[in-house]
Order: C-alpha cells, then structure tokens, then sequence
C-alpha cells in the first residue's frame, strides 16, 4: 500500500512530461456532482484541424501504426497458400495446396472471418462510422488487417481495428466491440507453429526469400516471448493475462529485457481468469480513468494500449519506446479519433413506430430514481418542450453528464477481472515507458459504472458478457439465465430481442445457433457469473424488487435512446 501510495504521489506531481489532462488528479470543469465537459476534442483542435486528425487517426486504428512491431508474417506466403498469388514450381505449388487444406479454410476471406475480423463496407451506406479505406482494403484485407514493409518484403499482422470494430445488422461500426474476437486464438496457434519453424526448409520447400525468412525468424523469436492465454469462452478477450504472464518471463528491469530467466513457477493468471470483452470507444470521452475496473489511474489510454499490445507481442521495448517518441503526432491522431467515436443510435437501425415515446419518458424518471446516481444523467430533448421537433429529434440525447471524476464500485459482479490486476500491476508500473508516460496502475475493487451512451448496442451486458439482454439485467440475478446461446447481429428480427433489447432466450434462439457449441455460455464457470448489480439497486434489503414488469420495460425504452 506504501508503494502504490508513493507512485500516486508522484503520478501527481509529475506533469512536466505530460499533457495534466491526462494526470491522476484530473478532473472535468463541473457543477457539483456533475462533468460540464467531455473529452470528444482532447487535444482542443480547431474545426478544420479536428477533422483532419480524426480522419488520420481512423487510418492508424485500421492500419496498425508501429511499424517496428516484432509480429509480421511473410504476406507472400500467407496469400500463396490460399491461391491468390502464383507459384510457378510445381512442387512447391503442392505444399502450398497441402498447408491449404491443412488449415481447413478455403480462402484468405474466409480466414480471416473465422478470426473474429470484420470486412470493410462495400456500400457507403453501410459505412456508418464514415471509415476510410486503405491500400489494404483494396488487397482484400478486414479492418485492422495492416501490411508493413520490411526487409524488402511486406508483412502481415493486425491492428486496433480487429477487436475494436463490429457488425451490426449490415452496418460496420468503428469503436464497438468485437462480438467475436478471436486475436487470443492467433497468438496460440502461431506459437505452435514457431514449433515447426525451420528456415532452411522454408526456403528450400516454401521459397521464401532472405528477406522474408529474416522477417520470420524475428518472429518466431518474439512469439518465444508472448504468451497468450485460452478465453474462458467466445465473445472474450485474454489481453490482461496475455500482458501479465509475459511481463512475468522477462527479465526484471525497467524495459523488461528479453533475456531468459531461470526457470520460473508459473504466474497465477495462467491458471486465475481474468477475461473481459473489448471495451466500446464513444465512451473513453467521459472518463478520467481507464479499463472496465478503472485501474489506470493516470496517463493516455492509447499508451497503454500500445504497452500492452507490444509486450504481449513480445517486443523490445526500447525500440517501442523510440517509436513512440518520434511518432507523437500519430499518438495524437489516434487518441483524438478515438475519443470522437460517436455510438450508434437506435433509430438508425430500427423504424420510429420500435420506440414508444411516452414509455420511455415514463422510463426517464426511473431512471433519474434508480441509475442516474452511477451511470449520469442524459438530458433529452423532450425536455425543451418544443412541439415542432419530430419524434427523432424528440429521443435525441441533448447532452450527456458524467461524473467529474470517474469512479469504481464494487456491485457484487463477478470479480475475476479486477482481482487479476493485483496480480501484475508492480510488474507495469516498474516499467520505464509507463513512468515516462505517467502511466500509473492501482488495482481497484470493482468496475467503472459506464456511460450508457449507446448501451443498446453493446449487449451481452457486464464486463464478461454473462447477461445476455436488458431484460436480464434488470432481473434478480438468481433469476437471470443460467445459460443462453450467443450470435452474430446480422438479422435484426432474428438475432435480436427489440423487446428486451439482446440476445433471444428459450424458445426465440434459432434452431441452428444452438447446434453451434461455440456459441454456448454457461454462467455457473469461474469468471463468467451474470452475479451481481440488483441489491440495493433493484431489491431493497429484503430481496423485494422495488420496480414492476411495466415499469422496468418502461426503463429499456427509455435506454434504448441513449
């Protein structure tokens, strides 16, 4: 306690290296409980700038920006086994086909749906977050799909995009959650592979180049550094125990030296979950701490991101360390367009007749009685009572209040997820990038209770999607489903509850999702426990619920606005 006592003193005082906006002691302008301001434009750019910083800082989420990033695998190889560029040796054309069926993906497209990735939108009216389109958008890569030069030759890995984008319903959306990402399984399979590796067989039966085995083989040793972790179930990501357990191999001192250790007892988050979903971007504007348990006490999101994605990368970190410090402007980009992301609205999915004005003004005052206190306050545009607005002007959020200061509350959620910060922030914090960066992290007992801004988009609800609707959440949570089925949202009258706003249950889930084991979530494992969020929020001391069916619908229809 002494320590994290004296690294928060020093968080606080320590602004010389770094923007205050982003120190432990930040808080918004406010009038009493309330924020005044957010974060959309944190760098306070002119219009013009703005929008020139948004539209590169898309790119850089679509194209992952590090260049010296130690994972890139030979791109000509990747496309050669799924017969998209020629092989003129006929032997070679055989293994190629042999490593193809091996995989059992008859195409690069379906690869890379397979992995969780989301395809650019061909029609711009499926372009909800006005995405841009790189060069690798036109070479048949997804969002997040980045090609990096090296050696000569280019290489392959995958950038924010990849966990940081959705599907819905047709529509692609930058800064939603992944539904589906399976980056953890990429890591797991390539360091099996890394098993196989032998470079004089690669370019004696494969043909790769000089170029091409030099980029492999600095792969191959950096995978020898990362260590990725198996999520509890699809729909979850193992980024906490990915960083922690590969920190924990490395040596000691503050750049985490890539020197080989004695051997180690292994670390606790290899056998402790610690699994969460990928966090939403629209509501980062908001905070002034970071991570679904507000851990990161201090210091830009994006640095954190990127210490994380390059450790469990297996990367030098002095070398992350210089690109960082000649690339602030990028760093800029890519915080501001983040910070931009606006969240879907749900009229712009459903027709005006799926929103019942007056039972969602209804639900406003529930709301105010029994949410607002941790989630804010939402000024609608009802309350302006002017009669020439239409129904869609009506429902508009007029302005969204958070707190001045993001705070974390313990609801009796499932715990995993926060206890397993304990268990490797020294081993962060140690570090002289984050120290740099005034990067500081505090284990917290509990989780941030978020902005609701698009929090009808974001279902299955709770850090580790264990309530798989609205109607569920707003329910006892021992009479919350034990088990549901997960899908796609790909047919909004199919894989969507508009009633209860989530996932169909019992007799609405479609015969066919239930023949796909994968999609399964079963809340009696360790980790995965839809506990939690209804004593003294929806039941009173006696396990009484304080709020009838009508008016809890009430409540939904007032969310769905947000």
């Amino acid at each position: 306690m002494k320590l994290i006592f004296l690294l928060s003193l020093f968080s606080l005082f320590a602004f010389s290296s770094v923007d205050s906006q982003w120190s432990a002691n930040f808080e918004f302008k406010h009038n009493g409980k309330w924020a005044l301001e957010n974060r959309a434009n944190p760098y306070k750019l002119d219009d013009s700038e703005f929008q020139d910083y948004v539209l590169q800082g898309k790119y850089h989420t679509l194209k992952y920006p590090i260049d010296n990033t130690p994972l890139l695998f030979s791109y000509s190889t990747f496309e050669k086994a799924f017969d998209e560029r020629p092989v003129n040796n006929k032997a070679r054309k055989f293994i190629y086909r042999l490593l193809k069926i091996s995989s059992g993906y008859k195409s690069k497209k379906q690869f890379f749906k397979s992995a969780g990735h989301n395809e650019y939108p061909e029609k711009q009216s499926d372009n909800y977050s006005n995405i841009p389109y790189p060069e690798e958008k036109v070479r048949g890569l997804p969002m997040g799909g980045s090609l990096i030069k090296r050696h000569g030759v280019e290489g392959l890995t995958f950038g924010c995009a990849s966990c940081h984008s959705g599907n819905l319903f047709g529509k692609k959306i930058l800064g939603l959650t992944a539904r589906f990402p399976k980056g953890n399984q990429l890591f797991i399979d390539a360091r099996k592979a890394r098993k196989a590796w032998n470079p004089v067989a690669a370019k004696f039966f494969l043909g790769l180049n000089d170029g091409e085995i030099k980029m492999m083989n600095e792969t191959m040793d950096a995978l020898y550094w990362s260590r990725a972790m198996q999520p509890l179930t699809l729909g979850l990501d193992t980024s906490l125990a990915q960083v922690g357990v590969s920190l924990h191999y490395r040596a000691k001192d503050e750049y985490a030296s890539k020197i080989k250790q004695r051997r180690q007892e292994k670390h606790a988050l290899e056998k402790k979950p610690a699994d969460s979903k990928p966090a939403v971007w629209w509501n980062l504007k908001y905070k002034t701490r970071w991570l679904s348990d507000g851990s990161v006490v201090s210091g830009n999101p994006v640095y954190t991101n990127f210490i994380w994605n390059e450790v469990g990368r297996g990367a030098d970190l002095k070398e992350l360390e210089s690109w960082i410090d000649k690339n602030s402007k990028k760093v800029e980009e890519l915080t501001t367009a983040v910070f931009a992301t606006k969240p879907p609205k749900y009229l712009d999915f459903f027709d005006e007749k799926d929103i019942n004005l007056q039972a969602a003004m209804r639900g406003e005052k529930h709301f105010k009685y029994r949410c607002q206190k941790c989630h804010g306050q939402y000024i609608k545009n009802w309350s302006l009572n002017d009669a020439t607005m239409s129904k869609r002007e009506l429902i508009e959020t007029k302005e969204v209040r958070y707190h001045k200061k993001t705070p974390v509350k313990n609801v009796g959620t499932d715990p995993a997820r926060f206890e397993g910060m304990k268990y490797f922030s020294s081993n962060l914090n140690r570090l002289a990038l984050q120290k740099n960066k005034d990067v500081l992290i505090v284990p917290q007992k509990g989780y941030v209770p978020p902005p609701l801004v698009g929090i009808w988009a974001r279902w299955p609800y709770f850090h580790n999607n264990s309530v798989p609707s609205l109607c569920a959440l707003l329910t006892e949570s021992s009479k919350r489903p034990k088990v549901y089925w997960s899908m796609p949202a790909e047919n909004k009258d199919r894989d969507f509850d508009k009633e209860c706003n989530g996932y169909p249950v019992g007799d609405k889930v479609p015969e066919f999702i239930k023949k796909e084991k994968k999609y399964f979530y079963d809340t009696s494992r360790i980790g995965m426990r839809n506990t939690g969020h209804d004593k003294k929020i929806f039941l009173d001391a006696n396990g009484k619920e304080y709020m009838s069916k009508s008016e809890k619908m009430d409540l939904i229809e007032f969310l769905k606005t947000l």
